[in-house]
């Protein structure tokens, strides 16, 4: 049980700080690190639909009100190879997508590349 939150924590910080750093960089407030800002938030309202488990279902509202704000470009550069196995970039892509802000067929999140459709 412990390891189960530790890994859902770990995703939803993933996700936080890739919905922060979109989201400072849109606002002119980029850290040193890059993406950064709003890591709780995205964490909070998208781990579940990006975790490697469980299946791809529409993000919430609140999820995409974040997403919306956020540099997705800019997130997916800063994945790592930790990150990816636990979040499932097919589905950070579809979210992304869905909420309105799709990444261009053939640029990469992560290890992952989008594909044409």
């Amino acid at each position: 049980m412990v390891e189960s939150f530790n890994i859902r924590f770990l995703a939803l910080v993933v996700l936080v700080i890739l919905t922060l750093s979109s989201n400072n960089i849109s606002n002119g407030v980029l850290g040193q690190g890059g993406c950064e800002g709003q890591f709780q938030g995205l964490a909070q309202q998208c781990s579940q639909y990006v975790l490697k488990t469980g299946p791809k279902t529409p993000p919430s509202k609140g999820c995409c009100d974040l997403i919306k704000k956020a540099d997705v470009p800019c997130i997916c550069k800063h994945v790592t190879k930790e990150i990816e196995q636990i979040v499932s970039m097919e589905k950070m892509v579809y979210v992304a997508g869905y909420c309105g802000k799709p990444l261009p067929h053939g640029s990469k999140c992560g290890s992952f590349t989008i594909p044409p459709v």
